[in-house]
């Protein structure tokens, strides 16, 4: 695969400029999507393979699977802060400084994943421990995280290596490997825990393998690219540097989101068995439809970045403008599809009359919040693109502090689940009034290199 981009100063296109970023929006949101889904898909395949090993096995995989997400959603930086750094070069022309910036990247990841390792292979039992799990669910979810972490270094190339190949506005190859390394994932663990009975360490090995295998692809592509253009492969401790320090923003981001989430989980724990259980739903359902509106926000980082670094101003306006047009569609659309499920999603969980109840009110706040949810995501991606990680992590934080309250107002009041999802809509709105300001503005606005 050529690491060649198309350029952001071409012009040479006679339709009118909506339907020219409308297709160059789609190429890239289409498989960015596939592989956004992908993941969770598998997933579900690996809950299946251990459910046959019983509630105990079933129970150690969630424990340590919620650790492991936890740290994948706290270093995503490497997908997104690489894919605005390579775009902004790319649109400059500079598609030598672009790659390197993507080697740097895979080195700053293999670097996390080793420390990953050293610090939280001996600290395995606390955190499971944190978890409250029973002693025969934490040995095995010790067990499961412990060889897991082995993984961690492919795991972290994988999300840097994403974030060059998007830059470079190839969403199609990450989407190829998405598909590969799951589908490999799916067959290693029957083989493994199913075939040759090696139970929930199993899984964990064939989840790591295929994470190396996939990492590897992205590492030849990397290193192809970086040949092709003649970009050292060797670690810049400088650029490196810079990448790290980049993150840190982002993290903050990241880490404030999470925040939000783990204050509704723990507000809807408060208020009995079937709120939690429907609240559960109620997320999963919100994640598949984040997944469907961050694909334009992905298409977004890439667009951006590269027409701000060719120091094309007007057409990053329009850009964005039309990726705002498709993310309220497309969150209309996800409303809509929501409010028509709504009746038949309870029973796709097979859930008793509670949690039915509690479901079906949560869902009609889940559908209404669509079309904010799309105008944010959007502009989420297209600032992260520009490069505004300052500004991010502090309306992060500023729109996390507008949230609390809300949710602690829900629960002194008494308020049930519907109520919480409404509390989650003062955070979106808080979002949408933070980024829509900032967007409407021009100092995210930089151009160059």
């Amino acid at each position: 695969m050529p690491l060649t981009p198309p350029s952001a100063r071409s012009s040479g296109d006679s339709r009118p400029s909506g339907r020219r970023h409308d297709r160059e929006i789609f190429r890239l949101a289409v498989p960015a999507f596939g592989a956004l889904v992908a993941e969770p898909l598998f997933l579900l395949a690996d809950h299946a393979i251990v459910g046959r090993l019983g509630t105990t096995a079933l129970g150690a995989l969630g424990v340590a699977g919620a650790a492991l997400t936890t740290l994948v959603n706290l270093c995503v930086f490497l997908a997104y802060g690489t894919t605005a750094a390579v775009a902004r070069q790319a649109g400059a022309g500079d598609l030598r400084r672009g790659v390197k910036l993507g080697v740097d990247g895979l080195w700053l990841a293999a670097a996390i994943g080793l420390v990953v390792i050293a610090v939280a292979w001996p600290l395995a039992p606390v955190i499971v421990n944190l978890f409250g799990a029973s002693p025969a669910l934490a040995a095995d979810a010790v067990t499961y995280l412990r060889i897991s972490l082995f993984g961690t270094p492919a795991m972290l190339i994988v999300l840097a290596g994403t974030g060059v190949l998007r830059g470079l506005a190839d969403t199609v190859t990450p989407l190829v490997v998405s598909i590969g390394s799951f589908t490999l994932n799916a067959v290693l663990n029957v083989w493994f825990v199913l075939g040759l009975g090696f139970g929930i360490a199993g899984s964990a090995w064939g989840t790591v393998l295929a994470q190396v295998l996939g990492a590897g692809v992205y590492v030849a592509v990397v290193v192809r690219g970086a040949r092709g253009h003649g970009a050292s492969l060797r670690p810049d401790l400088a650029g490196i540097r810079a990448a790290g320090t980049a993150g840190v923003a982002l993290v903050i981001r990241t880490a404030s989101m999470r925040v939000v989430l783990i204050a509704a989980t723990v507000a809807a724990t408060r208020m009995g068995d079937a709120q939690i259980a429907a609240h559960a739903i109620a997320s999963q359902v919100w994640t598949l439809l984040a997944f469907v509106l961050d694909a334009i926000a992905i298409a977004g980082q890439a667009i951006t970045g590269r027409y701000l670094g060719a120091g094309n101003v007007p057409a990053t306006r329009a850009a964005t403008r039309r990726m705002v047009f498709w993310g309220i569609w497309c969150g209309v659309a996800c409303g809509a599809a929501v409010i028509v499920a709504r009746p038949f999603v309870p029973g796709l969980f097979d859930a008793d009359p509670a949690v039915a109840a509690a479901l079906l009110a949560a869902l009609w706040p889940v559908a209404l919040l669509q079309p904010i949810a799309g105008v944010v995501f959007v502009l989420d991606g297209v600032l992260i693109g520009a490069g505004d990680r300052r500004y991010l992590a502090w309306a992060s934080v500023w729109t996390t502090l507008a949230y609390l309250p809300a949710v602690l107002l829900v629960v002194l009041a008494g308020g049930g689940l519907a109520a919480l999802w409404a509390a989650l809509g003062v955070w979106m709105l808080a979002r949408l009034v933070t980024l829509g300001g900032r967007a409407y503005g021009a100092a995210w606005l930089v151009t160059g290199a």
